[in-house]
C-alpha cells in the first residue's frame, strides 16, 4: 500500500494498487497544474484510491476539454487527474506520496510543449506528443 496527501495535510490518500510505469509530461497544462517544468504522473485504477480525509477541500477542475484535474482547495497540491472517456483511471501525482516509490521514469511526452529553459539531459525516449 502506498499513503499519499497533500502539502496542508488535509487530504490523506490510500493506494491498494502500486502505481504503474510512468513518464514525465511536459505538456502546457501539466507544467502549469505542478509550478514546475514538467509532472510526474503513474496511472492508478480508480477502484484502488482510497480518499480517507479531505473529501471537503478535494476540488475537480476540468482543465481542457475531458481533462479532469484534482487539487486540495486549502493548499493547491495537485493530486489525481483523470481523462472523462476513462474515469476509471487516475494519474496520481507522484509528488504527494508519502510512501517511498523506487520506479523511474520511462519517457518524456509532449517534449514539443516543454519549457524553453528546461534541458533534458537523460536519454529515456522523447515524444513530441503522447508516447506512440
Amino acid at each position: 500500500m502506498y499513503d499519499g496527501s497533500c502539502l496542508c495535510q488535509k487530504i490523506h490518500y490510500q493506494l491498494t494498487q502500486e502505481p504503474g510505469d510512468f513518464g514525465y509530461c511536459h505538456c502546457v497544462s501539466c507544467r502549469k497544474a505542478s509550478g514546475s517544468a514538467h509532472a510526474a504522473n503513474a496511472p492508478v485504477m480508480r477502484k484502488n484510491f482510497h480518499l480517507l480525509a479531505g473529501a471537503a477541500e478535494l476540488r475537480e477542475f476540468e482543465s481542457s476539454p475531458g481533462m479532469i484535474r484534482a487539487f486540495c482547495s486549502n493548499c493547491g497540491s495537485p493530486i489525481y487527474a483523470f481523462r472523462t472517456e476513462r474515469p476509471e483511471l487516475l494519474g496520481i501525482r507522484l509528488g504527494t506520496l508519502d510512501t517511498p516509490f523506487s520506479k523511474q521514469a520511462k519517457e518524456h511526452r509532449y517534449v514539443a510543449e516543454k519549457a524553453t529553459w528546461e534541458t533534458i539531459e537523460d536519454q529515456l525516449p522523447q515524444y513530441a506528443g503522447p508516447p506512440h
